[in-house]
């Protein structure tokens, strides 16, 4: 009886199974050299028969026999009805290549909503690729609820955020390894200290990805070690689109606080640049008062953006995208703050500090996408962004142990505002000129100047150096203890790069090899000026001081009366020289040729095989205070730097890559610049006979990406480095940083993970609704050494230098042994277009030293830091979201510390940041 059912059962199955046919195909994406296009969507018109296109574009659906409508279907792209007939048994094959069209798609059931941001098409392309990429999207940076694009990198791995700034570590590899990129194109700093544009200032909502290549690119300058970070800005395609958006939010710390003070003179947007009087010296003409002013710490932000398509001719499609936006923030720490620890472990400055900070940004972006034809395309960029720090700082304690305030009672003000202005201009072209022979080529010029107008400082000491802080006078030990600072730095830059392919050796329907060769100049002018107007207090009888009436010193009777007088480093009245600004200037110009082959030697091996030559002239001159006859250092250097990188495919889900390269690191014009950068706690001077280091990098990666969105990785890597330049504590008595080439080499040896997975994914085709639970983590762990090397520092730089290093080896500076960040994600899309998306994050990395330290006294060490956050969104229908946002939900403590002696020099608590956000879609 059941061999007789099984034979009914096999039966039944095969008849129907023969009443069935199979439409199989593969979809291209033409806008993009014919590539697979994945998660297209394909639907039997008229029926809830679907699928979606595979990772490689394929797809494949089962119907019984007759004659039907194939809809081929991707969001921003033409919607492709394809008639046939099918019959019972049969196998039909129907490929298509879709086109990326202006009109809107209508009548076809989308069940999936992705486009060239995704995490999927992101890592897709990861798998392609022969060198060794990573990136993050706007997919994954909406979902995680990442404002700014330094935040956006360290979710990447093996990456981290230096606290309180946008600058970043590429495996434990700081400021001095990386390099910034726009579009391929090189980005300005914005900070005289910095080699790379700070990161935060830019909006993710101007960002399509940002790719991190941690493995050195041919097409890319030799100044690099840790990794270059390309910021890709949206380029948009399909149908018009206008987005609105505000929000809110308030961070702990600063909505606790009875009053938030900041300065006075900046303004609420930014825009800001208090210039000082005409006649500084011959009264007390400054306008702006010295006294705080109250704030309301309420953040906010506003955006508006949109975009649409046309075409243009048969082939040809004209498209744009604009973006205009708003935010600022208010946070508040607090803390310990101590300066000049000795080798007892005593510090010389024990202060507590409070720290008031409000921030903006605004950014106006615009792009315009000429395809031609399906040959010929033309791209252009325009980019404003104003960014404003503006920070208000009071410190309480013992200023000088030995000195001034040494029982306490000591108060220091010190308010900043720190703007920076960038407009980015960029035009670049793709050109095919046959099936063999392409060109691409960029150009730009980048404007940026950073201005810090007004900064103001008091210095307040106890009458009777009691520690009583309530009968006060003003500071007369030092004559900078009391000053006002202007800073002007421009740093304007033209670059370009071309380069034309040809590929050779067809093979059937495709080559098997490409010859690339290029060339790419950049040529930069920098311009650092300061003036500083110290308050030079008299000894004389001197009245006591209001803290809430500092103007009721600093005024013109109190001029008159002969209290202080007003000076800068060059003099003050009657001095003819007096107002011309302590300055250091340069020019950088970098002219490179470069080539490579890229081959495929079998179906599994892929190389390429790269050199770069770049001839490199970096001149600086000076005149400052500590330069004061002024001078100048000029070098030049030719770099030859080869490249290869393989890949090798395992199977269809499995790479092997492997890279090595030879690359360069260049000081920057600060480093070199005889010019004393004052913080409350801390001094920074350049040093002029600073010299490039020489870098050899290697990288080896396993990749398996087992389903679409997925991804195993494992990469082993090394790094090289002679001649390493750091940031080390110098004999002198304030504990000075300046920067050396420290020791004959440095070595750093690593491995990474990284872990994705889809948990949960369901979908119902027919009402369109899904679900999908995810989770991701990746570690970086590295260990660095390098030795130090005294008699080679005083040699260098001919006796001036003088550091007695503590140790005779140790980490490299801004290297972290362990790195970690994990995510875990939920989304639920419901019908009517609505949806459900939350985000739990963690990053953590372990203590790194931030400089190194001298004379017995120990390295400066970041403490290792933990955060999570949290971000949930919820669209209400196609049109209206809403968002919440929680970060730093744990608030750890942040500590820097001198170890051996083992004392913080600072320690604070940064606070929860709760947001809410509205958009609106039309």
């Amino acid at each position: 009886m059941k061999l007789q059912f099984l034979l009914s059962f096999l039966f039944i199955s095969l008849y129907s199974f023969g009443q069935t046919g199979t439409v199989t195909g593969v979809i291209l994406d033409k806008e993009f050299n014919n590539e697979p296009l994945p998660f297209a969507n394909i639907v039997i018109k008229g029926t809830t028969i679907g699928t979606s296109t595979d990772d490689m574009g394929k797809y494949t659906l089962s119907v019984k026999p007759g004659s039907y409508v194939l809809e081929i279907g991707y969001l921003g792209y033409e919607t492709k009805e394809i008639p046939f007939t099918i019959k019972a048994g049969e196998k039909k094959v129907i490929n298509h290549t879709l086109e990326a069209s202006g009109v809107q798609l209508q009548d076809v059931v989308i069940t999936h909503s992705v486009t060239k941001e995704s995490e999927q098409a992101l890592l897709q392309e990861q798998q392609k690729a022969v060198e060794i990429k990573q990136a993050i999207g706007a997919e994954e940076i909406s979902k995680k609820g990442i404002s700014d694009v330094a935040s956006a990198v360290t979710k990447t791995t093996g990456i981290t955020k230096q606290e309180g700034s946008g600058n970043i570590y590429v495996r434990g590899l700081g400021d001095r390894y990386n390099t910034t990129t726009m579009n391929g194109l090189p980005l300005p700093s914005n900070n005289p200290t910095k080699k790379n544009i700070s990161l935060d200032i830019f909006s993710t909502d101007i960002v399509e990805y940002i790719g991190i290549d941690k493995t050195f690119n041919y097409k890319n300058y030799g100044d690099f070690a840790g990794a270059n970070i390309d910021i890709v800005s949206k380029n948009y395609k399909g149908s018009g689109t206008l987005e609105i958006g505000t929000g809110f939010g308030v961070n702990s710390n600063a909505i606790k606080q009875d009053k938030f003070y900041l300065q006075d003179g900046p303004s609420f947007h930014g825009f800001s640049n208090q210039k000082y009087p005409n006649s500084p010296f011959s009264g007390y003409n400054f306008n702006t008062s010295w006294d705080k002013r109250a704030q309301t710490p309420i953040n906010s932000s506003f955006y508006l953006r949109g975009g649409d398509s046309y075409s243009v001719s048969e082939n040809g499609k004209l498209s744009f995208f604009i973006n205009s936006s708003f935010d600022n923030g208010y946070t508040f720490k607090e803390g310990v703050s101590r300066g000049s620890v000795n080798v007892q472990g005593i510090a010389k400055r024990d202060l507590f500090k409070q720290s008031y900070n409000y921030q903006t940004n605004t950014n106006l972006m615009a792009n315009v996408n000429y395809k031609i034809n399906n040959n010929n395309n033309l791209r252009f960029n325009s980019m404003y962004i104003n960014s404003s720090n503006q920070k208000h700082e009071e410190y309480t304690g013992i200023i000088d142990i030995f000195d001034i305030a040494a029982n306490g009672g000591g108060f220091i003000r010190r308010s900043t505002f720190e703007r920076t202005s960038l407009l980015v201009n960029q035009l670049l072209g793709e050109h095919t000129f046959s099936d063999r022979i392409d060109l691409n080529w960029g150009t730009s010029y980048n404007m940026m100047k950073n201005i810090v107008p007004d900064r103001m400082q008091n210095t307040f000491i106890p009458v009777n150096d009691n520690g009583d802080l309530s009968n006060i006078k003003v500071a007369e030990n030092n004559q900078s203890e009391n000053h006002r600072y202007y800073q002007e730095m421009t740093d304007d830059e033209v670059a370009a790069n071309a380069n034309l392919s040809y590929k050779f050796s067809k093979d059937s329907d495709k080559y098997k090899g490409k010859v690339i060769a290029g060339y790419s100049i950049r040529y930069k002018k920098l311009n650092f000026d300061a003036t500083q107007f110290n308050f030079d207090i008299q000894t004389v009888a001197q009245p006591t001081i209001d803290l809430n009436n500092i103007d009721g010193y600093f005024n013109q009777n109190n001029f008159n009366a002969g209290l202080f007088v007003i000076e800068t480093f060059n003099g003050g009245l009657g001095d003819p020289n007096a107002l011309n600004p302590q300055n250091f200037n340069g020019q950088q110009i970098i002219s490179a040729g470069y080539g490579a082959i890229e081959y495929q030697f079998n179906p599994k091996l892929y190389v390429i095989a790269g050199f770069r030559s770049e001839f490199i002239i970096q001149d600086i001159k000076y005149k400052t205070a500590l330069a004061p006859q002024g001078g100048k250092k000029n070098f030049d250097t030719m770099e030859y730097l080869p490249m290869i990188t393989a890949k090798y495919e395992l199977n269809e889900k499995q790479n092997l890559k492997i890279a090595a390269s030879k690359t360069y690191t260049l000081p920057q014009f600060k480093e070199r610049a005889p010019f004393q950068f004052e913080e409350v706690n801390q001094v920074y001077f350049g040093n002029p006979y600073l010299y490039n280091s020489t870098d050899y990098n290697f990288d080896l990666k396993w990749e398996f990406f087992p389903k679409s969105g997925e991804i195993i990785s494992l990469t082993t890597f090394g790094k090289y480095i002679q001649n390493p330049i750091n940031e080390v504590t110098v004999a002198s008595a304030t504990n000075d940083i300046s920067y050396v080439n420290s020791g004959e080499k440095a070595i750093g040896l690593g491995a990474e993970i990284e872990f994705r997975k889809n948990i949960l994914s369901r979908e119902n085709l027919s009402t369109n609704e899904k679900t999908n639970l995810s989770f991701g983590l990746n570690i970086s762990y590295m260990n660095t050494n390098q030795d130090f090397d005294k008699e080679k520092v005083l040699n260098e730089t001919e006796g001036t230098i003088n550091v007695a290093f503590t140790e005779k080896e140790g980490k490299l500076t801004g290297a972290s042994d362990l790195l970690i960040n994990s995510d875990i994600s939920f989304s639920k899309d419901f019908k009517n277009d609505s949806g459900l998306q939350s985000t739990l994050a963690f990053s953590y990395f372990s203590d790194r030293n931030f400089a190194i330290g001298s004379y017995g006294k120990g390295n400066l060490i970041d403490s290792k830091v933990g955060t999570f956050d949290f971000v949930l969104k919820y669209k209400l229908n196609k049109n209206l979201g809403l968002g919440f946002t929680v970060k730093n939900i744990t608030n750890p403590t942040i500590e820097r510390y001198q170890d051996i002696q083992n004392v913080v020099v600072d320690s604070y608590k940064k606070g929860q940041n709760y947001s809410f956000s509205l958009k609106y879609e039309f």
